[in-house]
């Protein structure tokens, strides 16, 4: 629904379209009274609306009562294409790693870089477990949405070694980075559903990711994933993690079976092709 945030409230638009809400519109725009607004607008004209969980379906359905049977829930389908042609000695390299690449211990956090997104939540932490376990990474991978937080993340860097920062960078490598690191991280504030953790459950890579309700509705603790309350956490149970390989094994086994069950990219666009015939 992002797209539709520069729409009047008096626009009626004359084009047949739907919507898909996402994560920072149901968890933070509805709380600001011109977002809200201008959303409950174009989600009156629209033919159908995405949600991608029950909760998000719920949320939306309270504060436009009126859109209920407009709003159907489909998650996000997963489908992953890791480059064979990647060069991980030569990611690690930009990433300014100086690191033997056979001993790196790397977490990977992917995101847009924005304050939802929260990439300097674990920084500090991070930092301070680098100091006395150098082989251990944080790599933060994404597009800039906000210039000037861009400015503010460059900066908090420059003072926390262990921690990097990286362009976005093609998706097949990206897959391919994420099969050969330690771990995915998630550290927003909100969230919809992360493709990214998604992708790395259907990577066989394990998860550690912030308790929110998005990611809680995708992650069972222990089971097929690790959901941290505050950074300390965080650290505590990838080091739990890391000494617990059957842990590990047994998480991304039964992450991938839930990402096969209830992602399925197949079922995602057969929803979409029967919803764009609403549109005719």
């Amino acid at each position: 629904m992002r797209a539709c945030r520069h729409f009047s409230a008096q626009c009626c638009c004359s084009i047949p379209f739907g919507i898909i809400f996402g994560g920072t519109d149901i968890n933070e725009d509805i709380k600001h009274e011109e977002k809200h607004r201008v959303m409950g607008a174009v989600l009156e004209e629209a033919r159908f609306a995405v949600a991608f969980t029950e909760k998000m379906k719920e949320l939306a359905e309270r504060e436009w009562p009126y859109a209920g049977s407009k709003i159907c829930v489909q998650t996000q389908g997963i489908k992953t294409t890791p480059s064979t042609m990647f060069n991980w000695k030569r990611f690690l390299q930009n990433a300014g790693i100086p690191q033997d690449s056979d001993n790196v211990c790397l977490f990977i956090l992917i995101c847009g870089l924005r304050r939802v997104k929260d990439p300097l939540y674990l920084v500090d932490v991070f930092s301070e477990w680098h100091r006395k376990e150098p082989s251990v990474h944080l790599a933060i991978i994404g597009p800039t949405v906000d210039p000037v937080f861009v400015s503010e993340v460059k900066e908090k860097l420059k003072r926390s070694p262990g921690v990097h920062l990286l362009q976005e960078i093609p998706q097949d490598d990206l897959h391919a980075a994420v099969k050969r690191c330690f771990a995915v991280v998630n550290s927003s504030i909100s969230e919809g559903m992360s493709a990214a953790v998604l992708e790395a459950m259907d990577l066989d890579v394990p998860v550690l990711a912030r308790n929110i309700p998005g990611n809680a509705a995708i992650i069972k603790h222990k089971d097929t994933g690790l959901l941290f309350a505050d950074p300390q956490e965080f650290v505590l149970l990838s080091k739990s993690l890391m000494n617990d390989p059957t842990l590990g094994k047994k998480m991304v086994t039964r992450a991938k079976d839930y990402v096969k069950k209830h992602h399925s990219w197949e079922c995602e666009r057969k929803t979409y092709q029967s919803l764009i015939w609403r549109l005719q």
